[in-house]
């Protein structure tokens, strides 16, 4: 009994001084230091995680709903830009092509776990019912292209995959793809990807470490990896480098959080004196920071801070202005989002939309904003769960709230990721007939 007794005190003494030494080495930032906190925040992330995403609802993809109403509630055919809207959101893995009244014309569905293998990036992924489609391109084919995510995880992004109109995989690309990505006219592929590293680069201010870098990556049609480049890097070994002084406390892990790349075309260069054809530009959401990425030198050429705050979605017009999504510059109660358009020559703002008392606007987190052929303005309110469309005039003349709903209640609806629209004559022909005689009652 006493030998059993006195084991269990020098297993004790062992721990404790285990703990002791560990917090001192911490403390001291002595050897082993890096790893026991590597250690500690992995631990720590995993909990986080678990609590996180133990109830879908009370996940980033869900939110109470404002409306009780369900698909489309407002159509003015005079003045809204006809066409599909092609969107994605939460509640499962699907792409739906929806008609100007709300129909269902087409999906395409495919759970992540039928796509997953065992070289992805994601080594455990999440359960099927927590990973979402997050953007989607439609190709004239009836191919789609889309982007997985998750809830709870970092680094983000599950892949890319193109599926053909059946939602058969073509290929797919299971790096940490997230986001957003963007097709140059040739068929190649500009899309964001992420990584821990320690490796810090010259220069930067205080980060975490590990820290999460940013990669822009260039895809064949066909899905392989061409060319990447450090974003992180690229910004460093710029003229630019000073923006990481606007880095938040908070966003020590995540230093730059790129959420949008466009390829920039010759017509859009054309009145646009900061980048040339091929470069790319892109949204820096914990900097609150627009910049042009030129891939050929792998260096940021130029950037762009201004009166919006956590933006998405930048965008570069044929004028030469800039659209984006401003989630919290409006600095209103339930009511901060607003859409802008920039002149990036004289910084001013040139156009904006915004929420009023009987429409709020407002939405944190993700989001988006396409400019229409008649001038009008097609708006992905994410944590609404809505897609809209307002004319110059700030009228809301389509509006479109996401009919899936859950909660016990039901009264939670999924978030809406992001909205197309869709001209039907940019379609092939048999695609065009598929999806006129394939129309059902929107869920």
């Amino acid at each position: 009994m006493i030998d059993r007794l006195g084991s269990i005190l020098f297993m004790a003494a062992l721990v404790f001084l285990a703990f002791v030494g560990g917090a001192m080495a911490v403390l001291g930032e002595n050897f082993p230091h890096k790893y026991l906190r590597d250690a500690y925040l992995a631990g720590e992330a995993l909990i986080a995680q678990h609590e996180e995403t133990a109830d879908p609802y009370v996940t980033d993809q869900w939110r109470k709903a404002r409306y009780s109403e369900k698909g489309v509630t407002i159509y003015d055919p005079k003045r809204a830009s006809a066409g599909y809207t092609l969107y994605t959101g939460a509640g499962d893995a699907a792409a739906h092509l929806i008609d100007m009244d709300g129909r269902v014309v087409h999906e395409w569905r495919r759970p992540y776990s039928e796509v997953w293998n065992a070289e992805a990036a994601v080594k455990k992924p999440q359960p099927d019912s927590l990973i979402l489609m997050d953007k989607a391109r439609l190709l004239p084919n009836g191919d789609l292209l889309a982007i997985y995510a998750a809830a709870g995880d970092t680094p983000w992004g599950y892949g890319m995959v193109k599926m053909d109109r059946d939602s058969n995989v073509i290929w797919s690309y299971l790096a940490h793809t997230h986001h957003d990505f963007d097709i140059a006219p040739d068929g190649r592929i500009v899309a964001l990807t992420n990584a821990f590293t320690s490796d810090i680069p010259e220069g930067m201010g205080k980060v975490d470490q590990p820290f999460l870098e940013d990669f822009l990556v260039v895809l064949s049609p066909d899905g392989r990896e061409l060319q990447k480049v450090s974003i992180t890097r690229a910004l460093m070994r710029s003229r630019y480098k000073l923006l990481q002084l606007a880095m938040p406390s908070y966003a020590s892990g995540d230093p730059l959080h790129t959420n949008s790349v466009q390829y920039i075309t010759a017509e859009q260069a054309r009145n646009f004196p900061f980048a040339k054809e091929g470069d790319v530009l892109l949204s820096f959401r914990d900097i609150s920071a627009v910049a042009v990425l030129s891939i050929e030198r792998a260096e940021i050429i130029w950037a762009m801070r201004g009166p919006w705050l956590w933006q998405h979605d930048a965008s570069l017009l044929p004028n030469g202005h800039i659209t984006l999504f401003d989630n919290l510059g409006g600095f209103r109660d339930d009511n901060s989002a607003r859409v802008l358009e920039v002149d990036p020559k004289s910084s001013a703002i040139v156009w904006l939309y915004q929420g009023d008392e009987s429409h709020p606007f407002h939405s944190p987190l993700r989001s988006s904003v396409e400019t229409l052929p008649n001038g009008n303005a097609l708006i992905t309110e994410s944590d609404g769960g809505r897609i809209f469309e307002v004319t110059r005039g700030g009228e809301i003349v389509w509006n479109f709230v996401n009919p899936t709903r859950g909660g016990a209640n039901g009264d939670m609806v999924a978030i809406a990721t992001w909205g197309q629209r869709i001209d039907p004559n940019a379609l092939d022909p048999d695609v065009r007939a598929l999806f006129g005689t394939r129309k059902e009652t929107s869920k």
